[in-house]
């Protein structure tokens, strides 16, 4: 029987770059793959334009024809879960063969570097990766890859993979054990498709359109629209943005600020080498994450002045904001990212230049690093200027805000990754998608929530309205608190629980006693993978279990105690290491302090209540000690709620 489909859908109205192969068949199709059961399938592809295309997969066949930019779309009926398989794609004199296909649940495991953590760095790894030996677990992990527009294909060097023990190092271990704890329960095939960035926000995986709807920041949207047809003027307005941020902050003068053309260097110490700064021997930066400001001096001569040029700075740890002559000329994200710079005719001048760069680091190393021949100015002749002279640096105290980042950055901009990392997957169907972010949201916490609810939004839009998240809640992450105060991390974490909570298709993985306070990576993902899978269980599957373990629900006041009461909760609460849970908060209009608490039964009785207390928190901090769970051994999440009478 031949079904035939369109020849092309909005899916492929984007912007496509050279397809792997000949192209006939897009790259997300290789061998070892898993597709998913009970969804029809598309297969889809570039072929010359008209060209019928035929496609043969499990005794069933399908044509399409390929539109005027060559691309195709076919669709075969779903499938039951098994194989192996072979997909066959013939057009004119040209075949494709797909082997060792099975049909099975696929899921999308995304996010940042939590997500990104390899089996390799999760306990017992050695052990680990020997005992992979499940060949029902198949995984592909995207590489970085950015772009300004949406990519039909996935970037090059992405390649599906029997995961065992020759290759289960390099498998995002959160994905991997969710899978191994989900193939005791489903005894089905399990394609893991990895795509997630370390230090990446959660705007970076999103659609401008979506971000639009979450209600994020529209001057920058509209900047980021303009950056698309003139990146020069969309830097110029961006970086006047930028310094007025500064300005306000700082209280400087524009003169006086550290790119000004004419600025005094006085205090201004001398980079002693281009490595991180933390290696420099000096106290004050061996263990600063912030900022720190370079500038250096280049002459030029008239001939060279009047010339474009690009401006390299080699590479910058981890987002850097560039000045030439007072004037913004680029900003880029990411430590590996080499930076370079347009400079058109007219912006140089015969003489003294000056370049000024703000290098912003949140974690661990940070600086200008690279050897001397990545820096310098590269004439439109070839010809170059290094920019070899003395660099002066000056450092910005700790505790500085985190400045406004550019809408095109990478990790921290909205959209570039998503085109890249997500668009690519379009036309896939998934069981489930499993996130793992917001450590790099936890600076600008305000919004988590809609942003959380924009990108399931998105993404449904994207794979099928009806596609289940498994959210899972920030670890425990730095020092541990000694008295009540905001916290941008537990407003990401509330954030988190009310999107999983108030959305029928999300559940929350909860992993407040799972971090590490010395580690921003806790490694027990073995603990996380069981229950990611538990979670996954519930919202994909349906399973009438607890998604989450003890679930609060309400807070109401007797005297001068409060009550909060639990569902999910298996057995009875109980406090671990103790009597007292701790970290429980009653919160007035101005002010929470921590209050004794115990369990009981499905309960969390608090003391001491006021007559102005409104408010219940419990584990609202970074890094609380959580000592609360039931006797399945699961915490609830931390969270807020109200009391009412």
């Amino acid at each position: 029987m031949i079904r035939h489909a369109a020849a092309a859908t909005a899916l492929f109205a984007l912007s496509a770059p050279a397809m792997a192969q000949d192209g006939l068949l897009n790259p997300v199709f290789q061998d070892h793959a898993v597709i998913q059961h009970g969804a029809p399938v598309a297969v889809w592809g570039e072929a010359e334009p008209g060209e019928t295309v035929r496609v043969t997969l499990a005794g069933e066949q399908a044509e399409a024809q390929a539109d005027g930019e060559g691309r195709w779309r076919a669709e075969l009926p779903a499938m039951a879960a098994g194989g192996p398989h072979v997909l066959t794609v013939a057009a004119g004199g040209a075949e494709r063969t797909v082997s060792d296909l099975m049909a099975g649940d696929v899921f999308l495991c995304s996010g940042q570097s939590n997500m990104v953590l390899e089996i390799l760095r999760a306990l017992d790894a050695p052990a680990e990766i020997a005992s992979a030996n499940d060949p029902m677990i198949r995984s592909i992990t995207l590489p970085l890859t950015a772009s300004g527009e949406p990519q039909v294909s996935i970037p090059d060097g992405a390649r599906w993979q029997v995961v065992g023990p020759d290759n289960a190092a390099g498998v995002s271990a959160a994905c991997y054990f969710m899978a191994r704890e989900l193939r005791k329960t489903r005894d089905v095939p399990m394609g893991l498709v990895i795509s997630a960035w370390g230090g990446t926000r959660i705007s970076a995986w999103m659609r401008p359109e979506a971000l639009a709807e979450a209600g994020v920041d529209p001057e920058a949207l509209e900047m980021l629209a303009l950056h698309g047809d003139d990146p020069a003027a969309a830097m110029t307005g961006w970086g006047a943005r930028w310094e007025n941020w500064w300005l306000g902050e700082t209280g400087d003068d524009p003169q006086d600020a550290p790119w000004s053309d004419g600025l005094d260097l006085t205090g201004w110490g001398v980079v002693p080498e281009f490595t991180y700064w933390e290696e420099w021997g000096d106290p004050a930066l061996a263990s600063h994450d912030g900022m720190v400001w370079y500038r250096t001096e280049v002459e030029l001569t008239a001939d060279q002045a009047a010339s474009g040029a690009e401006l390299r700075l080699g590479r910058v740890d981890e987002v850097d904001h560039t000045w030439l002559n007072g004037a913004p000329v680029g900003g880029t994200s990411g430590p590996g990212t080499l930076r370079a710079y347009d400079i058109a005719p007219g912006r140089l001048r015969e003489g003294r230049n000056t370049i000024t760069v703000n290098a912003h680091d949140t974690w661990r190393n940070g600086g200008m690093v690279g050897p001397g021949d990545e820096r310098a100015l590269v004439f439109a002749d070839g010809s170059r200027a290094d920019l070899d002279g003395q660099w002066r640096h000056l450092k910005v105290e700790a505790g500085f805000p985190h400045p406004p980042r550019s809408p095109w950055e990478d990790t921290g901009g909205f959209g570039r990754i998503a085109n890249a990392m997500i668009a690519p997957l379009e036309g896939l169907s998934f069981r489930g998608a499993a996130w793992y972010q917001g450590e790099s949201d936890t600076g600008l916490s305000q919004g988590y929530r809609a942003r959380m609810d924009g990108l399931m939004a998105d993404w449904r839009d994207r794979f099928g309205a009806e596609l289940p998240f498994v959210i899972v809640q920030l670890a425990d992450f730095g020092p541990r608190p000694a008295a009540p105060s905001e916290s941008g991390w537990a407003e990401v974490r509330e954030a988190q629980r009310l999107a999983a909570l108030e959305d029928d298709r999300a559940a929350l993985a909860v992993a407040i006693d799972l971090g590490d306070v010395y580690d921003i990576h806790p490694p027990n993902k073995q603990e996380l993978g069981r229950r990611m899978a538990r979670a996954m269980r519930a919202a994909a599957y349906g399973e009438a279990v607890a998604p989450s373990g003890p679930r609060p629900v309400s807070a109401g006041r007797s005297g001068d105690a409060v009550t909060v009461r639990f569902e999910d909760v298996e057995g009875t609460l109980r406090a671990l290491g103790g009597q007292g849970v701790l970290g429980a908060e009653l919160c007035g209009a101005d002010a929470c302090r921590y209050a004794e608490a115990r369990a009981d039964g499905d309960a969390l009785i608090l003391s001491g209540a006021s007559d102005g207390d409104a408010r219940v928190r419990l584990w609202w901090a970074d890094s609380p000690i959580a000592n609360l769970a039931d006797e399945a051994g699961l915490p609830p999440p931390p969270f807020e709620i109200a009391i009412g009478e």
